[in-house]
C-alpha cells in the first residue's frame, strides 16, 4: 500500500539528490533517472517533470498547464497530483 501525501497547493515538487530529467537525444524522448532506475515520460508527463525545478508551487505548475493547453485547471490538478504522488512513492520526487 503506498503512503499518501498531503500535497498541498503550496508544496513545491523537485527532484532528489541523484534524479535528473533528461532529454535522451538517441532516443528523443524524455527520460527521469535516478541511480540504477529509468522512467520513461511520456509528452505529457514531461511538461509537468519540467516544471518541478524546487521553486514553483504545485498551484503555480498548475496555472502554467492550464493556460498553455487551455485547459480546465481542476482537471490539470487531479492530474498533476496523481503523477506527483506516483513519483514521490517511487522517491522521484519530492514534495
Amino acid at each position: 500500500m503506498t503512503e499518501l501525501h498531503n500535497m498541498l497547493s503550496t508544496s513545491i515538487p523537485k527532484f532528489p539528490r541523484g534524479v535528473r530529467l533528461k532529454h535522451d537525444e538517441a532516443r528523443q524522448e524524455w527520460v527521469l533517472l535516478a541511480p540504477e532506475r529509468l522512467i520513461k515520460c511520456d509528452p505529457i508527463a514531461a511538461a509537468v517533470l519540467q516544471l518541478c525545478d524546487g521553486k514553483r508551487s504545485l498551484s503555480e505548475i498548475v496555472k502554467l498547464l492550464a493556460s498553455q493547453f487551455n485547459a480546465d485547471a481542476a482537471i490539470i490538478e487531479r492530474d498533476v497530483t496523481a503523477l506527483l504522488q506516483g513519483l514521490s512513492d517511487k522517491k522521484m520526487v519530492q514534495m
